[in-house]
C-alpha cells in the first residue's frame, strides 16, 4: 500500500520550498539534511509531505515519551490508511540492577510493564514484518536490544480454515511463540481452551481469535472481542479463499528450545572460566556469588523459559560475538527494506539538538553500571553486550536522515555539509515573540502582576526557574489566596479578579500525567505552569501568551542560547506572544538568543507585509488521549470488583472474574485445589473476610 496523506490544508509559507528541497536531497541520495524550523511552522506537516512524496518507510525518533506521543498522534491523523506505530519504553517503573560498592548495597532489577505500550511496540515490529507503508514514532529506546528480526520472522504461525493440524501440535506452537495458557481470564498474550475451541489474544492487537477445531482440523477462525466474546467482522484476505490468520510472537525475544540448550551449555562453560579467573585474583566471595547467581538463573530459564534479568544473557541466545552490537528496531527497518526491495528507509530525528546527545550518552551510562556488577561477581562479562547502540553504531544503521530542530547543533550542521533547509514562516502569519528584559529585583511580585493581567484576558503563562526548590516555592506563592489578594488590592484597586491556578511540572510526574497537566492548562483548569527544564520541547500550547524566564543571566545549560531560544519559542503560538527575561545583565547566550529571535521575527514580518497577511491566533482542539485512562473513582470501583490472589510468581487469579460455567471438570478440580490453599493462607493471616469470600467462590464452583 502507498503512503497517502490526508489533510484539510495545503503547504503554505515556506513549507513548499522546504518540502521540495528535502525531497530533492533524498532523491539525490544526500545522506544527511537539516530542517531548521521554528515553533509552529508546521515541521511535522512538512515531514508528512516528504514521506508521501518519497514513499519511504520512516523512523521518527523523539527524545521523550510526551513528544513522541504528540508526533504519533499527528502522523496517525495524517496517514489514517497506513501503518503508523508508537515505540517507546514499556516500563511504567524501572529500577535497573545495580551495585554500590561504598555501602555494599545490591539493588535488584524492578520493573512494572505497561501492557498497552507493550502492545503498541509489538504492533510496530509486526507492521515491519508485513507492510512497507510503515511509520514508527519512537523514543531513544529504539537503540536498545530487541532480539533478532530474522528469528522473530521465523516464529510466525500461519493457520487457515480447513487445515489439518493436531491440536497438541497447535498448542505447542503457541507456547513456542511465548503465549501462556490461562484457565480463567483471557489476557493479552495468553490463550485458553473451551472444549474444542481455542481462544487466543495476540499480544499486538485489540481483538482476539476464536479457533474452532474438530478431529485435528481447523473448522473456523473468527475475530472476537476479548471481553464480550462477540464476533468482530474483518475484511478477508483477498489471497485466500478461506479465513486465515498470521500469529506473531507474544514477545520480541524468542529462542528455539534446541539452541537454548546449546547456549546454556556455553554459558555454564563461560561461568566456570570466569569463576576460576576471580579465584586467581583472590576474589573468593565474588566467585561464589557469580556461580550461585548464574546457576540459579539457568535453572529458572530451563524450568520456566525466562528469569528476571534474562536480557543479560542475550548475546548467547542472539548468536552474537563478544562486543558485537545488539539487534534493535533499526535492524527491523533493514529487514523491511530488504524484504520489500526498497532503496532505503528514512530516519527523522526530531529536536535533534537534544535527541542526539541522548543517543550518544546512553551507552556510557549503561556500561559504567554493568562494569561494577561484573567486577563484583553479580554478572558475567557477557552482560556488557546487553546494551544500547554506541553513536557510531547508530550512525552505521540509520540511513537517509533529516535532523529537525529550531536550534540545530554544530554537529548536525557539519554532518549535513551545510545542507540546511530553513522554515521560518508560520502558516498563520504568527511572529516570534517580542522580548523584554527586566531587573531581577522584585521579580516575583512583578511576575505575579503579569500573570494576573493574563488571567483577566483568559490567557496562559509558562514560567521557568533554575531549581526545583524555587519552582515549588513560586508555585506555593502563586497559589496563596492571601498573598495574591494583597497584590490585587495593591495593583488592581480592588477589582474582582479570579485568582490564577498554578501547576508545577516536575521530573517525578509520570509520562501520562504530564499530558493530563498540559491538557488541563489548555482547557483552563490551570492558568500557569511552572517548571525547570521540562518546558522547552514539544509543547504546542496556543493559549500561552507569556513566557517568563527567571534569572535569565545565570549562564549554564538551562540558560544557554539554545535553551533560551527554545523556551522563548513557546510564546510564538499566540498573537500577543511576549517573553520577559528577568536579568541584571545581558550574557553572551542571551545576546545570541535575542538576536536570532529578532532575525526570525524580521523575516516573518517582511513576508507578512509582502503577502498582505495579518497574524491570526490558533484554535487547536485538544487531541484525544493516546491511551484512555480511568478516573480515580472508576479505578476504585474496578478495584472493588477485583480480588487478586497471588498463586505463584508467574500466576495470579482475579477471584471475581472466575465464571464456573466456563470451566471443564478438570479445570474446576485444579482451581478448587488452588483456592483451598489460598483460603487457608488467608485464615492463617487472620484475613477472615477474604477467606470467607474464597470459601463462597469454592462452593459456587462445586455447585455448578
Amino acid at each position: 500500500m502507498q503512503f497517502k496523506l490526508h489533510s484539510n490544508y495545503q503547504p503554505t509559507g515556506d513549507q513548499p520550498q522546504a518540502i521540495e528541497s528535502l525531497v530533492t536531497g533524498l532523491k539525490n541520495k544526500i545522506e544527511d539534511q537539516v530542517l531548521l524550523g521554528v515553533t509552529g511552522s508546521g515541521k511535522t506537516f512538512t515531514i508528512a509531505n516528504v514521506i508521501e512524496r518519497t514513499q519511504k518507510p520512516t523512523l521518527v525518533i523523539a527524545h521523550n515519551k510526551t513528544l513522541a506521543a504528540q508526533l504519533y498522534q499527528e502522523l496517525r491523523d495524517f496517514f489514517p490508511e497506513n501503518a503508523v506505530s508508537y515505540f517507546v519504553s514499556y516500563y511504567d517503573y524501572y529500577q535497573p540492577e545495580a551495585y554500590i560498592p561504598s555501602s555494599d548495597t545490591y539493588i535488584e532489577k524492578e520493573a512494572t510493564i505497561n501492557e498497552e505500550i507493550d502492545k503498541l511496540r509489538l504492533a510496530a515490529t509486526t507492521h515491519l514484518m508485513t507492510r512497507q507503508d510503515v511509520i514508527i514514532v519512537a523514543s531513544v529506546s529504539c537503540i536498545y536490544s530487541l532480539g533478532s528480526p530474522v528469528d522473530y520472522s521465523r516464529f510466525i504461525l500461519e493457520i487457515v480454515e480447513g487445515e489439518l493440524i493436531k491440536r497438541e501440535s497447535l498448542l505447542l506452537q503457541l507456547s513456542n511463540l511465548q503465549y501462556e495458557r490461562s484457565n480463567t481470564d483471557l489476557l493479552r498474550g495468553t490463550y485458553r481452551l473451551r472444549g474444542d475451541v481455542i481462544q487466543l489474544w495476540p499480544a499486538y492487537q485489540d481483538t482476539a481469535l476464536r479457533i474452532e477445531t474438530l478431529e485435528d482440523k481447523i473448522i473456523s477462525i473468527k475475530d472476537i472481542d476479548p471481553i464480550s466474546g462477540s464476533i468482530v467482522e474483518k475484511e478477508q484476505n483477498k489471497f485466500y479463499k478461506n479465513k486465515m490468520a498470521l500469529i506473531y510472537p507474544a514477545k520480541h525475544y524468542v529462542v528455539e528450545s534446541k539452541s537454548q540448550k546449546e547456549n546454556i551449555a556455553i554459558i555454564r562453560q563461560d561461568m566456570a572460566n570466569r569463576v576460576e579467573e576471580l579465584k586467581k585474583e583472590g576474589k573468593t566471595v565474588e566467585a561464589y556469588r557469580l556461580e550461585h547467581k548464574v546457576n540459579y538463573d539457568l535453572e529458572m530459564i530451563e524450568e520456566f523459559g525466562s528469569v528476571n534479568g534474562i536480557e543479560n544473557y542475550s548475546r548467547y541466545f542472539d548468536g552474537r560475538q563478544e562486543g558485537e552490537a545488539p539487534y534493535t528496531l533499526m535492524d527491523y527497518f533493514k529487514y523491511n527494506q530488504e524484504k520489500f526491495g526498497l532503496d532505503s528507509f528514512l530516519t527523522v530525528i526530531d529536536e535533534s539538538h537534544i535527541s542526539l546527545p541522548q543517543i550518544k550518552g546512553m551507552y556510557f551510562g549503561d556500561r559504567s553500571r554493568k562494569e561494577t556488577l561484573i567486577n563484583y561477581g553479580f554478572r558475567l562479562p557477557s552482560a556488557i553486550d546487553n546494551r544500547p547502540l554506541q553513536l557510531h553504531e547508530f550512525l552505521q544503521r540509520k540511513q537517509q536522515t533529516i535532523y529537525v530542530s529550531a536550534t540545530p547543533n554544530e554537529w548536525e550542521i557539519k554532518r549535513s555539509k551545510e545542507q540546511i533547509v530553513e522554515q521560518l514562516i508560520r502558516p498563520t502569519g504568527l511572529l516570534d515573540p517580542k522580548i523584554e528584559i527586566r531587573p531581577t529585583s522584585n521579580q516575583i511580585e512583578n511576575l505575579a502582576v503579569e500573570i494576573i493581567e493574563r488571567k483577566k484576558l483568559g490567557q496562559r503563562v509558562l514560567v521557568t526557574t533554575l531549581t526545583k526548590k524555587m519552582a515549588e516555592a513560586l508555585s506555593d506563592y502563586l497559589n496563596d489566596p492571601e498573598k495574591i489578594g494583597k497584590l490585587v488590592k495593591k495593583y488592581f484597586q480592588g477589582q474582582e479578579i479570579p485568582f490564577p491556578q498554578v501547576a508545577y511540572l516536575h521530573s517525578d510526574v509520570e509520562t501520562l500525567d504530564r499530558s493530563d497537566i498540559l491538557d488541563d492548562l489548555r482547557n483552563g483548569k490551570y492558568d500557569v505552569l511552572v517548571g525547570i527544564n521540562l518546558l522547552r520541547e514539544g509543547l504546542d500550547l496556543p493559549e500561552v501568551s507569556l513566557v517568563a524566564i527567571l534569572d535569565a543571566d545565570k549562564e549554564g545549560f538551562l540558560r544557554s542560547a539554545t535553551s533560551l531560544i527554545q523556551t522563548m519559542g513557546r510564546a510564538a503560538r499566540h498573537v500577543d506572544g511576549r517573553v520577559i527575561l528577568y536579568a541584571d545583565r545581558i550574557t553572551r547566550s542571551m545576546d545570541i538568543a535575542i538576536k536570532e529571535t529578532e532575525r526570525r521575527r524580521a523575516t516573518q514580518e517582511e513576508y507578512n507585509l509582502q503577502h498582505g497577511i495579518t497574524p491570526q491566533g490558533i484554535n487547536k482542539p485538544i487531541r484525544e488521549k493516546l491511551m484512555q485512562r480511568k478516573s480515580k473513582d472508576e479505578q476504585n470501583k474496578e478495584n472493588k470488583k477485583s480480588i487478586l490472589l497471588k498463586i505463584s510468581n508467574k500466576e495470579q487469579l482475579n477471584l471475581m472474574a472466575i465464571n464456573p460455567e466456563e470451566l471443564t471438570p478438570g479445570e474446576k478440580q485444579g482451581l478448587i485445589k488452588k483456592l483451598r490453599t489460598q483460603m487457608k493462607k488467608a485464615a492463617n493471616d487472620q484475613d477472615f473476610e477474604l477467606a470467607a469470600i474464597i470459601r463462597d467462590k469454592i462452593a459456587e464452583i462445586e455447585n455448578v
